[in-house]
This record gives C-alpha cells, structure tokens and sequence, in this order.
C-alpha cells in the first residue's frame, strides 16, 4: 500500500482512487428505493461538557422500557416504509448511535436487530454499526454484540490524552481506548472505526502529533477526525462566553487538519469525506447514505429522517417518546416536503464533501435535469477562484476549495 500524493492508492498494481471506491454498484433507482435504518440510543453515564445530542446522564432505569418503545417503532416504521408492492423496504445498513449504544444489554442489542430484519429487508451484507464509549466495552460484551450481529464498530475514543479527556469530560482513559480495541480484536471485529477531536481547549500540535500516533499504532480501518465546535447549550459554551476556556483559533485547527491529512494518507488512509479517512474498501457505507442523500429512517427519541420526499424529526423526550409508542403512534413531532430544488442543492453539497464529489451523470439521471441546468451561473465566482475542479463526469472541490467548501455551498442554494 503506497501514497503516490494525490489521493491515489496502489495496492497489488491496482490504482485506486475515491471515484473508484465511492462509484456506486447499483443505479441510482436502485438504491433510492432503500432506506438506512438509524437507532437512536439516548443513555450515557455522563454528559460530555461539549455534547449537544439529544442525549440523557441519570435515566438508565429507562432502558428496558426504552427498548420496548424502540421495537414498537421499527415494527411501525416498517409497514409505513413498504412498497408501493407491499414488500418490505430494503436497508444496506444499520447504525445504533448515541448516547452511548453499548450501556444496552447484548440481550437488548439483539432484540432490535431482530426487529430490523422483521420489518425491513435488511441486505445479508449489511453494515451493523455501534457506536461505543471505550470505558464501557467489556471482552463478554464484545463476544455477545459480534455474535448477535453487529459487524463494525465506532469508537469515541477523541483524545490520546488524559488531561484532555478530563477537559471534555469524557470517563476513559488512554489505556482504556487501547484495551477496548484489543477485546474488539479478539472477539472477531475487523472494522473499527475512533473518533478523534481536534481543536480543543489547551490542546497543542504535540498532544494532536501524539494521539494521532498512538491511533495508527493501532491500525484501524477508519478514522473520523472532528473540529471542536462550541454549541449553545452546552457547559463549554458558557465556559467560552465567561473565558475559562479557549478553543484553539481558526488558523491551529487548519494546521491540524492538515497535518492529520497528511499523516494518514502517508499510512495508506483515503480522505473520501472531508472528516473522514479509511483504508480502501473500509469507508462507512451508512454515513455514505447521508453524504450521497439517500433515503434514511430514524427511529429513537429525537431521531431525524429524510424518506419519500419529506424530513422529520422524532420527539425528543425519551418519556414522551415512550408514551407515544404505548400509544402505537409514531411519534415523528415535526415535518416538512422536500422541494425539488431543495433536494438537487442539498445533493450537490453534501456530494461535495466527498473526496470524489458530484458524478454528474447521476445526478442527471436522478433529476431529470443536468446540474448545469440546475445551478445556472451561481458558482461561476468559485470556479474563477479555483475552488472546484471538474475530472471525468465529476464535479469536486479543490484542495482550497475544501477549505473554503462553505463558499461553494452558500452559492448551490436556489434563488429565492
């Protein structure tokens, strides 16, 4: 495996690149009739001091009713998702996300898994995601979760160093991101994925250099590298509006990213979404749903979908959320329609955050309109400056245009 310098990998003779990687096998048709399923899991033992997730510290004793509500939703969810057939809807993929996922029970776990594959149409090879806090991973635990069908882990791991894990409020350790990963080795589970934050308070290029190394002494399959964003709401907000902490400014978090950037495609990764790096053939194909808009079905208190031409959203108390399903309701709370132009920009920038970009021949066939069509002379200016670049059917940003993608997105969006 060599990095040749332009995101270009070779491995056996073969050239690889994320159009290659990231070219969908099935039509575009094809893979609109899907839906990726996400479970919404909203427990953790504490709350981080930057989280602004619909996420709950001191309601453990709500799990198993939880879960209860939970399988009473995807059996709902299913017969609302069938085709105009009456089949059931297929999904390539499912993501238990937090909240911390792994505070359930295997016993739990399973339950949901089996409800899936009851009401929907879940591939064979279907990517199983579970999002994981490295302090609460036991070998047992791991044994079970890969047996009941959970084949891909993601790890929020987001620091290699314990004053700064401390700083976040995070209840691991450094040892305990090592140790987790090696009981996840052993019970079977080749892809892993650590979330890794950057820009954050007191946080230096040393402990960025050196959490980076200690990460890809690991060799992991994936990496998911974050700028630390300060959301209302939250106690780091209200720390960063008193000045008891500073995050690091613009300029530390670009050098950062770009030293990661560097660094992991030296050691083979590719960078096929802007946060987002993997060895070849190991990018998440449920986060792909996501960045190529495909249809997806949230379930679980506060949990979004974009499916059949609307966006919804759940209720975001899990009390409420659990009154709603005894009920047998659904308990999405707010809707809108997705306009045709709103669908075609959204496309088209959350396409550009991938490495390979917009392919514009599916975007054609998706729309029935070519995206010159579409989008006029609006990014004329953008392009003038070099922040995009066009290569083969695909449209994709420049390497200052990554930097700059805002730029690009404002100007995708419809004139009012």
């Amino acid at each position: 495996m060599k990095n040749t310098g332009d995101k270009t990998i070779s491995i056996a003779g073969t050239q690889l690149s994320p159009q290659t990687l990231l070219q969908p096998t099935e039509s575009i048709q094809q893979l609109l009739e899907t839906a990726a399923l996400y479970l919404h899991i909203p427990f953790c033992h504490t709350r981080c001091y930057y989280c602004d997730f619909n996420t709950y510290a001191g309601i453990l004793p709500l799990r198993e009713a939880y879960v209860r509500a939970l399988l009473t939703e995807i059996e709902l969810a299913g017969q609302m998702a069938r085709t105009t057939a009456g089949e059931k809807r297929r999904s390539r993929s499912i993501f238990f996300g937090g909240g911390t996922p792994s505070l359930l029970s295997v016993a739990q776990i399973s339950r949901l898994l089996n409800a899936c594959f009851s009401s929907f149409a879940v591939d064979k090879d279907a990517e199983i995601t579970l999002e994981a806090n490295p302090g609460t991973l036991t070998q047992e635990q791991l044994f079970g979760l890969r047996e009941a069908g959970i084949n891909r882990l993601s790890m929020g791991a987001q620091s290699f160093s314990a004053s700064l894990l401390q700083k976040l409020g995070r209840i691991h350790s450094p040892e305990e991101i090592v140790q987790a990963v090696s009981y996840a080795r052993a019970a079977g589970f080749t892809s892993i994925n650590i979330d890794l934050m950057f820009g954050l308070p007191d946080q230096t290029m040393q402990d960025w250099r050196e959490t980076l190394e200690r990460a890809l002494e690991l060799g992991l399959a994936h990496f998911s590298l974050y700028s630390l964003i300060i959301e209302e709401g939250t106690p780091f907000y209200s720390w960063t509006q008193s000045g008891k902490i500073k995050p690091g400014d613009e300029d530390l978090c670009a050098d950062m990213y770009e030293y990661a950037d560097e660094l992991l495609q030296k050691a083979g990764y590719i960078n096929y979404e802007i946060s987002n790096w993997s060895l070849p053939g190991q990018h998440s194909r449920h986060n792909l749903t996501y960045w190529q808009n495909l249809p997806y079905i949230g379930m679980g208190a506060g949990a979004y979908s974009s499916f059949a031409g609307k966006r919804f959203s759940n209720e975001l108390s899990p009390h409420e959320y659990i009154k709603m399903l005894k009920a047998r309701r659904l308990p999405a709370v707010e809707s809108e329609d997705i306009a045709p132009e709103q669908a075609m920009a959204e496309t088209a920038f959350l396409a550009l955050r991938t490495a390979a970009g917009l392919h514009l021949p599916t975007f054609e066939q998706r729309f029935a309109k070519t995206f010159a069509q579409f989008v006029g002379d609006r990014l004329r200016m953008v392009e003038e400056a070099g922040l995009l670049e066009h290569e083969d059917g695909w449209l994709r940003l420049s390497k200052r245009g990554r930097l700059l993608g805002n730029e690009v997105f404002m100007r995708l969006l419809p004139d009012e």
